[in-house]
């Protein structure tokens, strides 16, 4: 598949600090609080399963999960929680699409437009650059002897899945945003784990910048990442591998 995403970032991501990981555990805590609001149940609440995996693909504790979905009638209260996505440009062109989830639209518009400014790049228009992408359920899948590559066809056909890619450690499957659920609740109910689960925004192609724009990018990078309210980053740059990111 054309542009796919790379399973060394996958890699990357199990590699992160302490500290990283902590920050991405508050982030996929909201996420899974927000989307419990109104349905804690995960077996009646599709949404709330399907974060639910992506925070279990990231090493996310069960108490930590737990205490995450009790938030959604505690600490959420009557705030009212907005998914909002923003796209633009960094250094050397890159396309960047990020997705927020905020409390407060003009704090989080000011600050990803700030960040975004300070490090050569700029906030654009709805549609700029996400033509450039494919909306994609995604999932990375531990390749085992068991989990050869004819029984991973069978199970994406049976499943519902689009695609898959076999990498020498693991198969990376992509189906259609609509049909994330059902392919989740297939796998799972196989017993399989995920390295990683969740519905990205996948480049069709990727560009490269030289050193300097390099070091720029990944600073703009670091810094959208340290902003509360931004969930989840997608750009179009080829990153070292021990450099990877979203």
């Amino acid at each position: 598949m054309s542009g796919h995403s790379k399973w060394h970032n996958i890699q990357a991501k199990k590699g992160k600090t302490d500290a990283a990981r902590g920050a991405m555990f508050t982030k996929l805590g909201r996420e899974i609080a927000v989307a419990a609001k109104g349905n804690p149940n995960p077996d009646t609440n599709s949404k709330l399963a399907d974060v639910i995996a992506k925070a279990k693909a990231a090493n996310m504790p069960n108490d930590t999960i737990k205490r995450s979905i009790a938030k959604a009638a505690g600490e959420l209260g009557d705030k009212d929680y907005k998914e909002l996505t923003y796209e633009g440009y960094g250094v050397g062109g890159a396309a960047v699409i990020i997705t927020t989830l905020t409390d407060n639209v003009n704090r989080t518009a000011g600050d990803v437009r700030s960040t975004m400014s300070k490090c050569g790049g700029q906030m654009g228009n709805t549609g700029c650059v996400s033509y450039m992408f494919d909306k994609k359920g995604y999932f990375a899948i531990e390749r085992t002897p068991e989990l050869d590559e004819d029984k991973m066809m069978e199970y994406c056909l049976e499943a519902g899945a689009d695609d898959y890619v076999a990498q020498p450690d693991a198969y990376e499957v992509f189906c259609a945003p609509e049909t994330f659920s059902d392919v989740r609740a297939y796998f799972e109910g196989k017993g399989i784990n995920f390295f990683e689960a969740a519905v990205k925004m996948i480049p069709q192609n990727y560009i490269t910048l030289d050193a300097d724009k390099l070091e720029t990018f990944r600073k703009m990078l670091d810094r959208l990442n340290e902003l509360d309210d931004v969930q989840d980053i997608y750009h179009n740059v080829e990153l070292p591998e021990e450099d990877e990111e979203e």
